[in-house]
């Protein structure tokens, strides 16, 4: 009844809107205006928001704009609304554009919206309004509550309602993980998707926060979160309390073993490896002491440690020195300074090779000079050439030694 009622008084105000246009201009004037053309966007709402649809006109000759709902009821007639629903709003209306709001958007608002023009031929434009749903807050559920390293979990995530469907990434801290997606329609084109993911732990593992994270154009910042429990075998360290430095005989033994795990070691036992603990050590919960050392407490010293996981130990080998072992040890030597040392000595040996060098060179130079110095006094050539040759006009043959 209320669409017929909206379709005849659409019609009748068209007719009326006729009627007076016929009037002004005549019945015999017809304008048509080049290049005039319709236009408008499709729109992606997401449900409850505000949708806005705008019909545009290029060049219009006061031809009349209307918007029609997908079911072709006229919701708008140039800036009069026909249609019973006040979700619809005017937010603009002139010659080149008719602007109308849809408040508080539903899925039943999605569909093809018509833009329409009254011209000759009548012009037509299409927005299509696609509601989008957002999903429900993502559930992570696991297989297992508590792992034991070395061994395989599994956690499921699942984000339920939305429209379209939502996907799943996993991180693992900065790691991400690849899981396993079903997608599953549900009624009204809404989406439930669910991902597995399957990995192995180790004891790193414990307490590390695992990521759900979903993505959707309606939404931000969606995920769960869920930190790993790992169970993991005993750490065994052994340390020495007393003394610092070597055991010598009649000296006091001090060892603590340190042990770790989750959770946490029952029990800690000290043991000598294939041979007894000497009668007099003393165990106190994770200590052990030995008092009054000898050569003959030699050997391994092991301490155990286990949970319900597992077990691991750590092992402490005891030397027993003399009772003065290490007293009159020289000094340790500064290495920088003998290289140091060394460097100069190297280098003073050098400048001297150089001077030495030096003035040898120059005294053979000497002494070749003195040999031919006989020449410059001579009379003629010959006695020139005797006198360089070391000849005295064969004077006494003067001897010379070079060593």
């Amino acid at each position: 009844m209320t669409s017929t009622t909206s379709g005849s008084l659409a019609l009748s105000f068209f007719l009326l809107v006729s009627l007076m246009s016929f009037l002004t201009k005549g019945a015999a004037e017809t304008i048509t205006v080049e290049g005039q053309n319709l236009a408008t966007d499709n729109v992606s709402v997401v449900e409850g928001e505000m949708a806005t649809i705008s019909c545009r006109v290029k060049n219009n000759d006061d031809s009349v704009i209307q918007l029609l709902n997908p079911n072709r009821q006229t919701i708008y007639f140039r800036d009069v609304r026909p249609l019973k629903d006040s979700r619809f709003q005017l937010v603009n209306f002139s010659d080149n554009e008719l602007r109308v709001s849809l408040s508080n958007v539903s899925l039943s608002d999605e569909g093809r919206y018509v833009c329409q023009l009254y011209t000759d031929p009548p012009q037509e434009a299409y927005a299509d309004i696609t509601v989008l749903v957002p999903p429900g807050s993502p559930i992570i559920d696991s297989r297992d509550d508590v792992v034991s390293e070395g061994n395989e979990t599994e956690l499921i995530c699942t984000a339920s309602g939305s429209k379209p469907a939502a996907s799943i990434r996993w991180m693992k801290g900065d790691e991400e993980m690849t899981g396993e997606t079903t997608v599953e329609e549900m009624y009204d084109r809404m989406f439930t998707v669910t991902s597995r993911v399957r990995f192995s732990v180790t004891k790193e593992d414990d307490g590390m926060p695992v990521d759900c994270v979903v993505d959707h154009p309606a939404a931000n910042d969606l995920l769960a979160q869920r930190n790993l429990e790992v169970l993991y075998k005993p750490e065994v360290k052994i340390v020495v309390t007393y003394p610092e430095g070597l055991t010598r005989e009649g000296d006091n033994l001090d060892l603590t073993c340190i042990a770790g795990g989750k959770p946490h070691p029952h029990v800690i036992k000290w043991l000598r490896v294939d041979e007894d603990v000497p009668p007099h050590a003393v165990v106190t919960g994770s200590d052990l002491y030995i008092e009054n050392l000898n050569k003959s407490f030699n050997g391994t010293y092991r301490c155990v440690a286990s949970n319900i996981i597992g077990e691991a130990y750590d092992d402490y080998i005891l030397h027993v020195y003399d009772s003065r072992a290490g007293e009159g040890a020289p000094p340790k030597l500064d290495h920088a300074v003998i290289g140091g040392v060394v460097a100069v000595v190297m280098f003073a040996i050098l400048c001297a090779l150089i001077v030495l060098g030096r003035y040898f060179a120059r005294h053979k130079g000497t002494y070749f000079t003195h040999e031919a110095k006989g020449a410059d006094d001579a009379a003629d050539a010959d006695t020139a050439i005797i006198n360089a040759e070391g000849g005295h006009n064969n004077t006494d043959e003067k001897k010379e030694y070079y060593i």
